[in-house]
C-alpha cells in the first residue's frame, strides 16, 4: 500500500507545494524516498553544492568517535562516559529509538535525565536559570552508561513493565504496558532518593529544520494558558536559555521543548551522549565526584565550531517523506474522525514557515501535525520532573509527519511516546490524558471501523 511519484507526476507535485498539498508534507523539501531510507534524504531542493554539505554533515553524525588520544584527532575525546560513539547509533537511520529490548538489553537509543529537586540557593536557581533542571550532584544531568576504557560506566538503565488493559466500550481490549525506570549498577553509589527520572527514545530527525523555520509569531498564537476558549487546551511554549544568544527565547526540541535551536540541542547530544565538549556547551556532563580529568580528552573544544555547523545543518535537510494513500475512502474518512475528535487542537496540521538562514526551509507550507507547545498530558504519562517551564506532566506535542513510515525505517515494530511504552499507534493514543482525556474518550467510544479509520490516516502521513 504505497505509492512513488515519478517523472512529470513529481514535477507538477513540487509546482504545486507553495500551495496546499498535504502530498507534500515538508512542501519543496519533501522526498519521494520509501522504505528503509525513507527518512536519510536530503531536502529535495537543496542545491549541489549544498548536498554536498549534507553529505560531510552526514558522516560526522555517521562515524563513530574514539576516545583519547588517537590518530584520528578530527573525531577522538569520547568520553570517558557515554551512552553512544556516534548519532546515527541513537537515531537508528535518522528515525526513531527504542527502549531496551529485554532485561539487561543495552539502552543504546534511549536515555535516561537525572535531576534533583530545588532549592532556593543561589547555585540551583542559576541551574534553573540556564539549564532548566538541577543536575544530580554525582550523576550529573543523565544517566552515561557506557565508559572507556579504565572508567566504570554510571549505571545501567533497567525499566520493568505493568501490563494494563483498557476496554473500548464495544468490548473489545487492548493491553498497554507502563514502565517503571530503575538503575541498576551505580557506579558511583546510591544516587539517593531525591532522584528525578525520565526516559527518552531517540526522536525522528525528519523536518527539524522545517520546525526551526515555523515564525515564532505563529506559534504563539496557539498559547492559551487559561483556556480561554473553553475547549479543555491549555498549551503554551517553554521558555528556555539560549546559550549563544544569552538569553531566554522559546523552546521548540526535545520531549520538553527544552532546546531554543537544533545548534543547541546537537551540542547538548555531544555533551550529554558522548561526553564531548564545544564552544557552545564547552562542559560535559561529568561531576567533580567522578574525578574525570585524570583521563584523556581531545583537545578544547573536541568538536569544532565547524563539525557543529556541519551536524546542524545535516539535521535542517532531512526530507520528510511524500504522504502515500491520500485517495484511499478509509483514510479520508480517518482525517475526518481525527479533526472530529479534537486531536488537531495540539497537532496543529500545516504552518508555512518564515524566513530561514537556509532559503529551502523559507517560505515552505509544511504539514508536521504538531504545535510544538506544551500540554498537561495527564498522569499516566508524568515523569514528575520539570524541565524550564515545562511541568511533572507536561509534554511538547510530538509531530506526527512520516508516522506511517516508522515500522520501515526501523525494520521492526517501532515504538511511541516519549519512553516508548508504546508498541503501536493506538497504544500510543490511548495514553493520552489530561487535556487530551475528552478526546481519548471519544476514541474508547468510536466503532471497531472508525477506529481502523483513525489508524489508517495517522499511517498516510
Amino acid at each position: 500500500m504505497s505509492f512513488r511519484l515519478t517523472g512529470l507526476l513529481f514535477c507538477a507535485a513540487f509546482a504545486l507545494s507553495a500551495q496546499a498539498n498535504p502530498a507534500l508534507p515538508g512542501g519543496d523539501t519533501t522526498t519521494t524516498k520509501t522504505g528503509a531510507n525513507a527518512f536519510s534524504m536530503p531536502a529535495s531542493n537543496l542545491s549541489f553544492d549544498k548536498r554536498l554539505d549534507f553529505s560531510v554533515g552526514n558522516s560526522f553524525f555517521r562515524n563513530p568517535w574514539v576516545a583519547a588520544p588517537a590518530t584520528t584527532d578530527a573525531r577522538d575525546g569520547l568520553g570517558p562516559f557515554f551512552n553512544t560513539n556516534a548519532c546515527q547509533s541513537c537515531h537508528i537511520k535518522d528515525g526513531r529509538g527504542h527502549p531496551p529490548a529485554f532485561d539487561g538489553d543495552n539502552a543504546v537509543s534511549m536515555l535516561v535525565r537525572l535531576s534533583v529537586p530545588a532549592d532556593e540557593s543561589e547555585q540551583h536557581q542559576a541551574y534553573l536559570r540556564t539549564l532548566g533542571v538541577v543536575p544530580h550532584p554525582v550523576y550529573g544531568g543523565q544517566l552515561q552508561d557506557m565508559a572507556i576504557p579504565g572508567a566504570v560506566p554510571e549505571g545501567k538503565v533497567a525499566i520493568r513493565y505493568t501490563p494494563e488493559t483498557v476496554r473500548f466500550n464495544d468490548g473489545s481490549t487492548v493491553e498497554l504496558r507502563r514502565p517503571d525506570v530503575s538503575i541498576d549498577h551505580p557506579g558511583f553509589g546510591e544516587p539517593g532518593s531525591a532522584l528525578l527520572t525520565s526516559a527518552r527514545i531517540a526522536p525522528p530527525m525528519i523536518g527539524l529544520g522545517l520546525l526551526e523555520a515555523i515564525r515564532e509569531d505563529d506559534l504563539l498564537a496557539g498559547e492559551d494558558p487559561n483556556d480561554e476558549n473553553h475547549d479543555g487546551i491549555r498549551g503554551y511554549a517553554n521558555r528556555v536559555w539560549d546559550a549563544a544568544r544569552e538569553q531566554t527565547v522559546i523552546g521548540r526540541f526535545g520531549w520538553k521543548a527544552g532546546q531554543p535551536s537544533l545548534r543547541q540541542q546537537n551540542a547538548g547530544a555531544f555533551a550529554g551522549d558522548m561526553g564531548l565538549t564545544s564552544n557552545l556547551a564547552p562542559a560535559d556532563d561529568c561531576t567533580p565526584d567522578q574525578t574525570c580529568g585524570q583521563y584523556p580528552d581531545g583537545g578544547q573544544p573536541e568538536v569544532s565550531d565547524d563539525i557543529l555547523d556541519s551536524v546542524t545543518f545535516y539535521s535542517q535537510h532531512l526530507a520528510v517523506p511524500a504522504r502515500r494513500n491520500l485517495d484511499d475512502p478509509q483514510v479520508q474518512a480517518g482525517e475526518q474522525l481525527f479533526l472530529a475528535l479534537g486531536c488537531a487542537g495540539c497537532h496543529t496540521p500545516s504552518y508555512t514557515t518564515g524566513t530561514h538562514t537556509s532559503p529551502a526551509l523559507s517560505g515552505q507550507k509544511i504539514y508536521p501535525y504538531t504545535d510544538l507547545l506544551l500540554h498537561d498530558m495527564g498522569e499516566g504519562l508524568a515523569d514528575h520532573r520539570p524541565e524550564f517551564n515545562a511541568g511533572a506532566r507536561e509534554w511538547r506535542t510530538p509531530p506526527l509527519w512520516g508516522l506511517g513510515y516508522a515500522d520501515e525505517v526501523a525494520g521492526e515494530p517501532a515504538r511511541y511516546l516519549h519512553d516508548g511504552r508504546a508498541r503501536t499507534p493506538m497504544e500510543a493514543v490511548l495514553w493520552h490524558g489530561g487535556e487530551a482525556e475528552t478526546a481519548r474518550n471519544r476514541v474508547l467510544a468510536a466503532s471497531a471501523e472508525e477506529r481502523e479509520q483513525l489508524i489508517a490516516f495517522l499511517e498516510s502521513l
